[in-house]
């Protein structure tokens, strides 16, 4: 069914908020997958904060044009999904893990502001820690000093306790 002008803009200025937030656009071809599997897609989406949505090519054309993302334009042939994350590497990880396990579901290409990435640049980026892995590693290596410190200056009277234990049972003894 298509759409009138009205439903057709309403779109083009869905999609133009989306790109204006979007650190990535991952853009993969879904020919001859099942509706239940999309279904199952949309809903990984929706929890890792991934807006992803299949649209008509000259809709996203129109919404991306004089953005950083422009370059994609070449990419838009047949069938597609698109997906836009404000994390880098969440709608990457999502549509690459979906494709791993779903043949038929193909990632074409992507972009990150002002850089356009192939297929192989989209899984690279899937496999990259994301920003809370990223986040809780800096934490960890944060407060590493500060818990070996914590530790070394237990160990001083926590061996002056050993010595006086040691003492009293020698006097014991």
């Amino acid at each position: 069914m298509s759409l009138n002008l009205e439903e057709k803009k309403a779109v083009v200025a869905e999609v133009t908020a989306q790109v204006a937030v979007a650190q990535t656009v991952v853009v993969a071809e879904y020919r001859g997958i099942k509706v239940e599997d999309l279904t199952k897609l949309r809903a990984i989406a929706r929890k890792e904060g991934v807006y992803l949505r299949v649209l008509k090519n000259t809709l996203v054309r129109r919404a991306i044009a004089g953005t950083p993302f422009a370059g994609l334009s070449d990419q838009m042939v047949g069938p597609l999904a698109y997906g836009m994350s404000t994390d880098p590497v969440a709608a990457a990880k999502v549509m690459h893990e979906f494709a791993k396990t779903n043949d038929k579901f193909v990632v074409k290409a992507g972009a990150m502001p002002n850089f356009i990435m192939s297929a192989k640049d989209v899984g690279n980026l899937a496999s990259m820690p994301s920003r809370d892995e990223l986040l809780s590693k800096l934490m960890g290596t944060m407060q590493a000093p500060i818990t070996q410190f914590v530790r070394t200056l237990n160990e001083v009277p926590t061996k002056f306790v050993r010595g006086l234990a040691a003492v009293r049972d020698k006097q014991a003894a």
